[in-house]
């Protein structure tokens, strides 16, 4: 029977050339690596090695052995990973979310629920690929902004996110009540990095705007103060309703800009959905 620890000493000893050098690479004793060579020759039930005095060296039909050998260790190694990947992801409740936002409640929550397992998550901006990464067991929950109409998932309303504008006060948008994306078009923008589908809806709806996009939050918030620049902002991360200074935050009255998101999943892991069934209307 073929060991794989033998089998690498047998790698090492095609790699090094020497017995000597194997023990002095392996830091095990000459003895013990020669017992090994015969072992593995042993195992394969052929000769190995052409052999002389003091000295062994590896036949054809050894050479041979130690391509399969290497394979076989390789196989070893890649079969270890793929138990381990197996088990991380059987510990792992993995999202995938349209927006940060819903992230900020949900992550904390899922951890509490669920204390022994791992959460990741990553944000995608388009949904349908949110959809398809929950069909395909790439993701375990996913997180739209609005209800999944394939009746194949399990859907929960989770919370409630509106979009404002965020004007200065110099800007004469500032002394309006409300505003529309048809009003906003054309003026420049502040736009915060990985806000997810919020990104595209803007371009959408402003084409003759142009966004500054922030990778920074502490520059981000720096402009915001000190920039002329039009911004945006939304309940869920302005949860105290505080404006920034020299600003009004003014709503968005299209309806694209008040979103309830949905998580889905598969109907086998509704059980993770259970504790957030109940809708969250954020105010």
């Amino acid at each position: 029977m073929l060991n794989l620890m033998e089998l690498a000493q047998f790698v090492a000893f095609a790699d090094c050339g020497t017995l000597s050098q194997v023990a002095e690479t392996l830091h095990i004793s000459q003895p013990t690596i020669t017992r090994t060579m015969r072992h593995v020759e042993d195992a394969f039930g052929v000769a190995l090695f052409h052999r002389g005095k003091n000295k062994i060296a590896l036949n054809e039909t050894g050479e041979k052995a130690v391509e399969y050998a290497r394979k076989l260790l390789l196989d070893a190694q890649a079969a270890v990973e793929a138990v381990q990947a197996f088990d991380r992801g059987r510990r792992t409740i993995r999202v995938a979310s349209c927006a940060p936002a819903p992230l900020w409640s949900l992550l904390p929550a899922l951890t509490g629920k669920f204390p022994e397992n791992t959460i990741s998550s990553q944000i995608l901006n388009r949904t349908d690929r949110i959809v398809e990464a929950v069909a395909a067991g790439q993701c375990d929950i996913g997180i739209l902004p609005f209800a999944c109409p394939d009746a194949a998932f399990a859907d929960f309303p989770y919370v409630r996110e509106t979009l404002f504008a965020c004007v200065p006060e110099s800007n004469p948008l500032s002394a309006v009540e409300s505003l529309t994306f048809a009003q906003l078009n054309g003026f420049n923008c502040l736009l915060r990095d990985q806000i997810g589908f919020w990104t595209d809806l803007c371009r959408q709806k402003m084409p003759s705007s142009r966004f500054l996009v922030q990778t920074d939050e502490f520059e981000f918030e720096e402009l915001v103060q000190s920039s002329t620049l039009l911004s945006f902002i939304t309940n869920l991360a302005n949860p105290r309703n505080q404006t920034p200074p020299g600003r009004r935050t003014i709503p968005i009255t299209d309806a694209e800009a008040d979103v309830t998101y949905h998580l889905i999943c598969l109907p086998e892991k509704k059980q993770l959905l259970r504790p957030f069934s109940t809708a969250t209307k954020a105010q």
